[in-house]
């Protein structure tokens, strides 16, 4: 296992050649993470590593390809074409010796020698605390993804997760809901939104102070195997990571493993055993994760440092932290009130099932119109095919 390098040896700012040297070495095909780093740290910089002669570069055990790749320039090259590509992008790259690195994600078995950063990159050093879970999430998993966001986000904690469908979308929406920055892990180059449907997320993340980062040159397109590579970068930067649904083999199981390896807390929402997106978190629950129903369960399991840290910058340490709310609390019309009173947070209502429900004590008129309000509170949300919610 390559060493951390200690808090001291980090240089504040590396040389325009250093850091191209960095980038050249992490666009080299064959060499992954933890072989760059051993080659560093041997040298002593990236640069003299990309300029020892053919018999030292296999000396450092870099297969053949790599080592052609490097003696003849090539890996030079496309360092240039690179940086051409980030000039006016807005995108920034981190080495691991930069001081802009996060500290918590140096301390992974194989920690990326290169991030790529589009938006704030001093919110990777905050306390984060990832969100993952299923693709494909019940009502209760959305509806607990974004509420758990939103009132860690409003303690000052940095929501992050993978930005794809379901938990991860909802989960971004959350903090942004709380007008606070979120940051997104992606398995794609920085440029290259993926699914594509969250391009107006990635928009509002960024345009919010947030952050979207990856381990993966500009352009890279989707691929099988990016994805659960990606998912140690989930785990590896957060102080916990929360898990809300999962089914029986999915890759939030891998970064919940990622997460046990890297010594990181484990949260898991509790689902319905009926339910096999229950699976996952249940059986984390079982083996010892963290049960969490709402966000002081996560906020008593962190550090006294970060807990007192985020209170003090966060100005509600004397004040009392009341949990809070997807929607301000406020007495509804008696209409309202009894049409909200027959819908739930963990199963959706068919118009027709509730128009049943209420009949004859209100018209199909007055059931629409408190409907229509309630959804405009945000009081409730309405599903394809009209099927209705709570919100939480």
């Amino acid at each position: 296992m390559t060493p951390a390098a200690p808090a001291a040896s980090v240089p504040r700012d590396a040389s325009f050649q250093e850091r191209h040297a960095w980038l050249a070495l992490a666009l080299t095909p064959g060499i992954g993470p933890r072989r760059i780093l051993h080659a560093v740290e041997r040298c002593g910089c990236a640069d003299r590593v990309l300029h020892l002669p053919l018999t030292e570069l296999e000396a450092l055990q870099f297969p053949a390809q790599a080592v052609q790749f490097i003696a003849s320039g090539e890996a030079a090259h496309a360092a240039d074409q690179e940086l051409e590509k980030l000039a006016g992008s807005g995108v920034t790259i981190l080495t691991w010796r930069d001081e802009a690195y996060p500290e918590r994600l140096r301390e992974i078995f194989d920690p990326p020698a290169l991030l790529w950063v589009r938006g704030d990159a001093s919110l990777l050093s905050r306390p984060i605390i990832a969100v993952v879970g299923t693709r494909h999430p019940t009502p209760y998993g959305t509806g607990m993804a974004e509420k758990l966001a939103r009132d860690l986000a409003l303690r000052g904690i940095i929501v992050l997760s993978g930005m794809a469908r379901g938990v991860d979308t909802a989960a971004h929406k959350g903090a942004i809901a709380a007008k606070r920055p979120t940051v997104a892990v992606w398995g794609t180059g920085v440029d290259v939104i993926y699914p594509k449907e969250n391009k107006s997320l990635a928009e509002q993340i960024v345009a919010g102070g947030g952050a979207i980062l990856s381990e993966l040159p500009l352009g890279t397109f989707p691929a099988p195997q990016n994805f659960p590579r990606r998912n140690r970068i989930l785990s590896g930067m957060s102080v916990g990571v929360l898990v809300i649904e999962a089914a029986e083999y999915s890759g939030t199981r891998v970064t919940a493993r990622c997460a046990l390896e890297q010594n990181r807390e484990v949260f898991a929402v509790p689902g319905n055993v009926t339910n096999k997106n229950a699976w996952g978190p249940n059986l984390l629950i079982k083996q010892g994760a963290k049960l969490t129903s709402c966000w002081e369960d996560i906020w008593e399991e962190l550090p006294t440092s970060i807990r007192m840290g985020l209170e003090q910058s966060e100005g509600f340490a004397s004040e009392g932290t009341s949990e809070a709310s997807l929607f301000e609390e406020s007495p509804l019309p008696p209409t309202e009130a009894r049409v909200f009173g027959v819908l739930r947070q963990d199963e959706s209502l068919q118009m027709d099932e509730i128009l049943e429900k209420l009949e004859p004590e209100l018209s199909s008129s007055e059931v629409f119109t408190a409907l229509f309000e309630l959804e405009l509170a945000g009081r409730i949300r309405q599903l394809p095919g009209k099927n209705y919610v709570r919100s939480f």
